[in-house]
This record gives C-alpha cells, sequence and structure tokens, in this order.
C-alpha cells in the first residue's frame, strides 16, 4: 500500500476503483512524465451523490463535499495508470467546473474540497495550480466536476 493510499486511509477513506468512461475517452493518459486525468463527478457505487446547482439545490458545504468525491475519483484514475501513488511528484493543475447559478460566487470554496483533499493525500506534493470556475450545467446536472494533472517519475 502507498503512503497516499496510508493517508487516505487515517481519513477514513479508500481509493475506489478506477471509473469506466461512460463516452469516448479514456480515464487517463500518461505522455512524457505528466498524467492528465479526466474529469470526474461525485459518484458514490455508481450514483450520482450530487445533483443540481451550487446555490440553489445544493448548498456550498455539499458541493465542497462533491469535489472531495471527485479528487478521490481522480487518484484512483492516476493509479491506473502509474499502479504506485507514489510515483506522483506532484500534483501539477487542478481545473474545477460548478455547476452554480448566475448570483454564487463561493466556486473557489467548493472547489477547496478537491484541493485539500490532494494535499492531504499527497503532502507537499498535492500542492497545485488552479481554476475553478462558475458553469451553467454539467453531465447528468452534476454539480461539480474536476480534472487534473499531475508529474509522475
Amino acid at each position: 500500500m502507498s503512503q497516499v493510499e496510508m493517508r487516505l486511509e487515517e481519513m477514513g477513506l479508500k481509493v475506489p476503483e478506477c471509473p469506466k468512461p461512460v463516452a469516448a475517452y479514456v480515464p487517463a493518459v500518461m505522455i512524457n512524465g505528466f498524467v492528465y486525468a479526466s474529469g470526474q463527478t461525485p459518484i458514490v457505487d455508481g450514483v450520482l451523490k450530487y445533483k443540481g446547482k451550487a446555490g440553489k439545490e445544493v448548498s456550498k458545504e455539499e458541493a465542497y463535499e462533491a469535489a472531495k468525491i471527485c479528487a478521490l475519483r481522480l487518484i484512483s484514475e492516476i493509479k491506473s495508470v502509474v499502479g504506485d501513488l507514489d510515483r506522483v511528484e506532484r500534483i501539477v493543475k487542478v481545473n474545477g467546473y460548478v455547476n452554480s447559478t448566475g448570483d454564487f460566487g463561493s466556486q473557489p470554496f467548493v472547489i477547496n474540497g478537491a484541493s485539500e483533499l490532494l494535499q492531504a493525500a499527497f503532502g507537499e506534493k498535492g500542492k497545485h495550480a488552479r481554476a475553478a470556475i462558475g458553469v451553467s450545467t454539467l453531465p447528468d446536472d452534476a454539480v461539480v466536476e474536476v480534472e487534473l494533472i499531475a508529474a509522475v517519475k
């Protein structure tokens, strides 16, 4: 078990099985020492856990929790191509998309759910550049979708 997985276990979390693509893409691609992980929504055991717009049907705290689920699924995508998560040298970039109302301005707070989980799991290597973007809709009306790029050895 990797150090990353041990840290997650201490938080009461487990890396899930790598999500199966639902369209014409692969979960992650590794090229020249970088892993590009496909966007993930907050699906748990095959069910979209948080659905709707932040600021309307979903509170900012619930959306934050949704972003954490997305990050855990992203970690599983990384693991699917690198095997040992301790090979990750750095989480380089995180892009987070929040399905939100026009007056909702807490996208950075929401995407902190993913960022903070990644930093807790990877330590210093989890600190990353980021974008937190409000959008008018996401697939299946998910409240959040997060993608990332990681450097690996």
